[in-house]
């Protein structure tokens, strides 16, 4: 049975609403979704999260838990500077997830860092219903 595309789409955009409590993931979500990507999952965002992987800019491994730890509530460090990092829950801090241009930002910057390039629409969307999630 084929589902039409525009029920999906609806189906995507209710759930990624009632999960989202920040208009700025709301809008980023839509973003990456013009960009083909989806649907999200926080599930994937998780193990993403956690997944620990070298690249050639570093032989050592890294995941985002290196420095965001695996609870999102508690506060990390990071690996390399040790300068404390504050938790990424939005229910622990509650500047997270709330301005559109410092997501992307610290997207690229840590993407690169940990990936050693630029994380996909995909992945960026899971990101976010995962940190999003963990704090409800």
């Amino acid at each position: 049975m084929k589902i039409p595309v525009t029920i999906i789409t609806a189906s995507v955009l209710l759930f990624t609403q009632s999960v989202s409590a920040s208009p700025a993931v709301d809008n980023l979500l839509k973003e990456y979704s013009k960009a083909g990507a989806g649907p999200f999952s926080a599930e994937a965002g998780q193990r993403h999260w956690t997944k620990a992987q070298s690249h050639d800019k570093s032989p050592t491994e890294r995941s985002c838990s290196s420095c965001h730890t695996r609870d999102l509530n508690n506060a990390g460090k990071h690996a390399k500077t040790q300068k404390p990092i504050k938790p990424m829950a939005p229910a622990a801090n509650s500047s997270r997830l709330t301005d559109t241009k410092k997501i992307e930002k610290w997207f690229k910057r840590n993407c690169k860092w940990t990936l050693g390039r630029e994380c996909t629409s995909q992945e960026k969307g899971d990101f976010l219903l995962y940190i999003q999630k963990t704090g409800v």
